[in-house]
């Protein structure tokens, strides 16, 4: 009896020694430990334990990868009393760079939180973040033995008719697209119709506090040639939310006139060219071609304008302004990204065309100057709208987009054409006479007078909607380099793989932080770029102090409300 005691210990070793890798432990360990040091976005408990749970598993598992090969390719390997003792040795290994890196993870987030004015991260963090990366690594290390158990049993079937070698690489090859298959065809369209079906319920419901508008200028009201519930649930808080010209004028000083905003839901119509057909017969109705600016917005993915964004012009030109905008999707803007990206550009071509058509009816001394404006999903279709003959015969006159989506080709392309001396989260263009970008504070004031048309990048340094880059994983992207924006922290770094899906949670992030970082434009970060972009006369330094004072309370009052 106590000779099984003492082979007990001595079995369960041999067990793990040949079902676990010591190499997957510690590669585990550090990309675990990577994951772990700051990205763009906080990270709170849950989503950092989750993180570092997946990190773990993709070290282990690319390690276990290279095993594979190691074998197939009939090297040898360290086995016996030498290769338990190695075990053993490379899991202590593992677990001293987890606690090593652990330990520092609490400094790591506030290094994020301090400069975006965040509470900082509870000291009790590392416990968390461990206790939660244990159990999602040992769920993901679970599924991938049994991928591999479905890939020996591939390799064992092929091996009684092709060579061994070949079997095996038949084996996995076979094995990968079955999986991706089933993760593709099964999980991730099953995600995408439950995301869908749920965002689009969502759309539909109206809160019985928010009643048609009586104003025949307002979109859903009798006089509308949309019904209310045609106009989608963000939609129809647009609409509301539409400033009158005393509150305008409240602020402005001086007369004021109710800003028009003409909008259509994706139910109203069928196709997108129906749609931007009858927001143009919207914007005609309510004298939207008779306003000074007037302005082709893009929503986001579920429809949403930025109040942000739309207010601060409004109140800029106090009133004189008429904004046209189409619904084009349910979804969220990332997800909307991933299986629709078309079904943007080809809305925002639609309405843009469609709008543009009209104005140029008008007689030209009659025509209101004609702008572009989009937020992230609503950024890159609204750029994909234009066409160059479009820029040179009776151009439009600017554009501001805000939060550009890192596919958008034409953000691309300025970026990589921009002075070399400037930093990629804040290019300088050789002259800057049509395009500029900022972060709202900086940016805007450099290169040469400038030229016809205006356009403005707004992009914060901390927005991962921006600066994602599939090549990450093994590319440092040039935005890491010096000098960082004023909001991104010191101690990021870049590490292959792991920076890849640190900057995918930061993606689903990006919403979650005070206004004025990531992906939340804040009201006062709008005003320099529209008033470069639509140049609005008689402001003096102290009416654009006090419109500041009121954009900064209003942002005030909406995070205490959640809102």
């Amino acid at each position: 009896m106590t000779n099984q005691r003492h082979t007990l210990p001595g079995r369960i070793l041999r067990g793990l020694a040949d079902n676990v890798s010591g190499v997957g432990l510690v590669l585990g360990a550090l990309f675990m430990a990577a994951s772990l040091t700051p990205s763009l976005i906080p990270r709170g408990e849950g989503v950092q334990g989750v993180l570092a749970g997946v990190c773990f598993a993709a070290g282990y598992g690319l390690a276990v990868l290279g095993r594979w090969i190691w074998v197939t390719l009939e090297l040898p390997l360290i086995r016996g009393r030498t290769g338990r003792q190695v075990l053993l040795a490379l899991a202590v290994l593992a677990a001293l760079i987890v606690g090593a890196f652990l330990a520092r993870a609490t400094d790591w987030q506030n290094s994020i939180r301090a400069p975006m004015g965040m509470a900082l991260a509870p000291p009790e963090l590392p416990l968390m973040i461990g206790g939660i990366a244990l159990v999602v690594a040992a769920v993901l290390l679970a599924l991938g033995k049994l991928a591999a158990a479905l890939v020996r049993h591939l390799t064992a079937r092929i091996a009684r008719v092709v060579p061994r070698r070949a079997a095996h690489l038949l084996g996995l090859i076979i094995g990968a697209v079955l999986l991706w298959s089933l993760a593709n065809g099964v999980l991730f369209s099953g995600f995408i119709r439950t995301a869908d079906t749920s965002a689009r319920a969502l759309d539909a419901v109206i809160p019985p506090d928010i009643l048609p508008p009586a104003d025949p200028l307002l979109p859903g009201s009798p006089a509308s040639l949309v019904a209310w519930e045609d106009l989608g649930r963000e939609g129809r808080n647009y609409v509301a939310a539409t400033p009158t010209a005393d509150e305008i004028a409240a602020v402005t000083g001086g007369e004021a006139m109710q800003p028009l905003r003409a909008y259509v839901g994706l139910n109203a119509a069928d196709t997108a060219d129906e749609r931007a057909a009858l927001a143009v017969a919207e914007l005609d109705r309510i004298g939207g071609f008779g306003r000074s600016i007037l302005v082709v917005a893009m929503p986001t993915g579920t429809g949403w304008l930025d109040p942000a964004a739309m207010t601060t012009l409004e109140y800029l030109h106090r009133g004189d302004v008429a904004t046209v905008a189409i619904q084009y999707s349910y979804l969220q803007s990332w997800i909307s990204l991933l299986v629709e990206p078309e079904y943007s550009a080809e809305a925002g071509r639609a309405l843009f065309s469609a709008v543009r058509r009209h104005w140029l009816t008008l007689p030209p001394d009659r025509r209101p100057k004609l702008y572009l404006y989009g937020l992230s999903l609503g950024a890159y279709s609204s750029q994909q709208s234009l066409r160059l003959s479009e820029m040179i015969d009776q151009p439009f006159a600017g554009a501001l987009w805000v939060g550009p989506p890192f596919v958008s080709p034409l953000w691309q392309t300025l970026t990589r054409e921009r002075d070399p001396a400037s930093p990629e989260w804040l290019p300088r263009m050789e002259r800057g006479q049509t395009v500029r970008f900022t972060n709202g504070q900086q940016g805007l004031s450099a290169g040469d007078p400038w030229g016809g048309i205006r356009i403005v990048y707004l992009q914060y340094a901390s927005d991962p909607i921006v600066f994602f880059d599939p090549r990450s994983a093994w590319h440092r992207p040039a935005w890491m380099e010096p000098p960082r924006g004023p909001d991104v922290s010191p101690d990021l770094r870049w590490y292959p793989v792991v920076s890849f899906l640190q900057l995918a949670f930061d993606m689903a992030l990006a919403l979650h932080v005070p206004m004025g970082h990531g992906h939340l434009y804040a009201y006062n970060d709008h005003i320099a770029p529209w008033m470069a972009v639509t140049q609005p006369q008689g402001w003096d330094a102290a009416g654009l102090d006090r419109l500041r004072r009121h954009f900064l309370r209003l942002q005030a009052s909406l995070a205490e409300s959640g809102g």
